[in-house]
C-alpha cells in the first residue's frame, strides 16, 4: 500500500483499543518512537478499562509534521482524547473492541480506517450468559463495512502466534501494510529494532501482518461459525477403550457416534472406564427407546440429542473436577503462553476461590456431607472463615499439593454426597424421559435439550439448575397437549435469555392458563 496522503496543517490521529496483556501500550509507543525519529510532533494518551475483559484500554495519538508546527511558529496543542467523528485510524487487538469502536462514534465512513484483528478474546457477559452468550461476529463485519472509509480484519493473534511473538507486532505490521500512515516499511522496521527485546520474533509477526494487510480484500469476509463434525477415530487410544469404540460402531446410527465418542472420553476424563460403560449403557436404553418410538425417521433426534446432555450430566462440575482443571501442566502451559513468559521466568498463579456451604460437603461421605450440611455451627464457621473467598497460588508448592490432593479424590467421588445427588437427579430425568417419548417424541427430545441450562459450578450451577427443574416440571405439566414440545421450547429460550426466573415463570403461568 502506498502511504496516505496528508492534509496540511492537520495531526493524523489514531486510537488503538486493546485489553490487558494485548500490547496496546507497546503498539503506540513504538507509533510515537517511529514518528519522532521521522521529524514529528507526536504525543500518546491513555484511558484504562475497567477491567481485563469488561472494557478496553483506549490509547489515543496525534501525529504532527515538525515542518507544520514551524510553519504556525508555536508548539501544537494536541488532544488528549480521541472525539466521535474525528479519528483518522482505529487499531482493535480484538474483534468486539472495533465493534465497541464503532458504536462509540469513533469509526467514520469519510475519514477512518478500521484496522480490526477477528480473533475473539470473551467477555464475561459472554462467558456467564445462561445459553450461547457468545456475540456474532459476522454483525461486527456488517458495521465495519458500513461504518469505515476502509476496513481490514484478519486474525493478527494467530500471525502473532505463528511467527511466536505478540499481537502487538503483527498489529504494527498491519498498520505499516495498511498505508493508513505517511511512513515507509522501513521506518517501522527500525523501530522495532530500536526496542531491542524479541526483535527477530518480532520482525517476522511484522511481516505477516504487513502482508496481511498489503493484500486484504477491499472488505472483509464473513466468519464461518460453522462447527465441523469431530471425525470417527478408526481405533481406539488404548485396548482397553477399544471395547468402548466397537459398541459404538456397532450399536448407535452413525448420526450420533461421534457425540458419543465425545462423551465417552468426557467420562474418561473424569471419572474412569466403567463410569464410561455406564454413560454407553443409558445411551443404549434411550437407543432403544428411540428405535420403538419412530426415531430412525426422525433422524434419531432423541439419541443425538441424550449423546451429548447425558454426557454432560455425568461429567458434572464439582470441586474435583476444577482442582483436577488447575493441576494440569497443559493448564500451566497455556497460561505461560498468555503472558508471554520466557523460559527462565517464574510465573506464579493466584487463584480465588470461594466455595460455598454445599460444595464442602458435597466432595464428603455422603452421610457425614449430609449431616454437616444441615450443621448450623458448621455452616457459620464455612461463612465466617470462606464467605468472601480465599486467594492461594497454585504455583507455591504448599497451594498445589493442596489442589493436587484435591483432585485425587475422584477416587472416592461415587460415594460423596454431591454425586448421589447428581445421580438421583440423572435417573430422575431419565426416567421422565422414557415415560414421555411414547406419547410426546417432540416433548421428549424437549425435555432432554432442557439440560442445556446446568453448567459450572458453585453459584452458576445453582441458578441454572433451579431453572432445569422448572422446566422439568413445566415438561410433565405440558404433558398431553398439542403445543407441549414447541411451549417448552419456548420456555427454555426464555429461561436462557434471562438471568432471572421471573419472565420463564411468566409465561409458563400464561401458557398453563390458556
Amino acid at each position: 500500500m502506498k502511504p496516505v496522503a496528508m492534509q496540511q496543517g492537520n495531526p493524523i490521529k489514531i486510537a488503538i483499543l486493546a485489553m490487558g496483556g494485548q500490547g496496546g501500550g507497546v503498539l503506540a509507543d513504538w507509533i510515537v518512537d517511529m514518528a519522532e525519529h521521522a521529524g514529528w510532533w507526536a504525543q500518546t494518551t491513555s484511558v484504562p478499562g475497567v477491567a481485563q475483559r469488561t472494557g478496553a484500554t483506549i490509547y489515543y495519538l496525534e501525529l504532527l509534521p515538525e515542518s507544520d508546527v514551524k510553519r504556525a511558529g508555536r508548539q501544537p496543542a494536541l488532544a488528549l482524547m480521541p472525539t466521535p467523528g474525528d479519528v483518522d485510524l482505529v487499531v482493535a487487538a480484538e474483534l468486539m473492541e472495533g465493534g465497541r469502536a464503532i458504536q462509540r462514534g469513533l469509526v467514520t465512513p469519510e475519514r477512518t480506517v478500521l484496522l480490526a484483528s477477528s480473533h475473539r478474546s470473551y467477555a464475561v457477559s459472554e462467558k456467564s450468559a445462561p445459553g450461547n452468550g457468545i456475540a456474532d461476529p459476522n454483525k461486527v463485519l456488517e458495521a465495519g463495512r458500513a461504518a469505515a472509509k476502509r476496513f481490514l480484519c484478519f486474525d493478527l493473534q494467530a500471525l502473532a502466534d505463528r511467527a511466536g511473538s505478540v499481537i502487538s507486532a503483527s498489529l504494527f505490521g498491519a498498520v505499516a501494510g495498511s498505508g493508513a500512515l505517511p511512513f515507509a516499511r522501513e521506518d517501522y522496521e527500525a523501530t522495532v529494532r530500536r526496542a531491542g527485546l524479541g526483535v527477530d520474533a518480532s520482525l517476522r509477526a511484522f511481516a505477516l501482518g504487513f502482508e496481511s494487510a498489503d493484500q486484504a480484500p477491499a472488505q472483509p469476509a464473513p466468519i464461518d461459525l460453522e462447527r465441523p463434525v469431530p471425525a470417527l477415530p478408526d481405533v481406539a487410544a488404548s485396548p482397553r477403550t477399544q471395547a468402548l469404540l466397537d459398541t459404538i460402531k456397532r450399536d448407535f446410527p452413525a448420526c450420533a457416534q461421534p457425540m458419543l465418542t465425545a462423551g465417552v472420553r468426557r467420562q474418561l476424563e473424569f471419572q474412569d472406564l466403567a463410569y464410561a460403560g455406564d454413560y454407553l449403557r443409558h445411551m443404549k436404553s434411550i437407543r432403544d427407546l428411540d428405535a420403538a418410538h419412530g426415531g430412525e425417521a426422525r433422524q434419531w433426534a432423541l439419541t443425538c440429542a441424550a449423546a451429548r446432555y447425558v454426557a454432560t450430566a455425568m461429567a458434572y462440575d464439582d470441586v474435583i473436577r476444577v482442582a483436577d482443571l488447575k493441576t494440569r501442566a497443559t493448564r500451566f502451559d497455556r497460561v505461560r503462553q498468555e503472558v508471554g513468559a520466557r523460559p527462565d521466568q517464574l510465573v506464579h498463579t493466584t487463584e480465588f476461590m470461594h466455595p460455598r456451604l454445599e460444595e464442602i460437603c458435597g466432595t464428603l461421605p455422603a452421610g457425614l456431607g449430609r449431616w454437616l450440611e444441615g450443621s448450623k455451627a458448621f455452616g457459620g464457621f464455612v461463612a465466617r472463615r470462606l464467605g468472601h473467598g480465599r486467594r492461594m497460588q497454585s504455583s507455591t508448592l504448599g497451594g498445589f499439593l493442596m489442589l493436587y490432593a484435591l483432585a485425587g479424590m475422584r477416587r472416592f467421588r461415587r460415594g460423596t454426597l454431591r454425586h448421589q445427588a447428581e445421580a438421583a437427579g440423572l435417573a430422575q430425568w431419565l426416567d421422565l424421559i422414557a415415560k414421555l417419548a411414547p406419547r410426546d417424541y417432540a416433548l421428549a427430545v424437549e425435555t432432554v435439550n432442557c439440560r442445556r441450562l446446568v453448567k459450572g459450578y458453585s453459584d452458576t450451577h445453582a441458578r441454572g439448575g433451579g431453572k432445569y427443574r422448572q422446566l422439568i416440571a413445566a415438561a410433565e405439566q405440558l404433558a398431553g397437549r398439542p403445543d407441549a414440545a414447541e411451549a417448552l421450547r419456548a420456555l427454555r429460550d426464555t429461561a436462557l435469555a434471562n438471568e432471572k426466573c421471573g419472565p420463564m415463570e411468566r409465561q409458563l403461568a400464561e401458557k398453563l392458563a390458556a
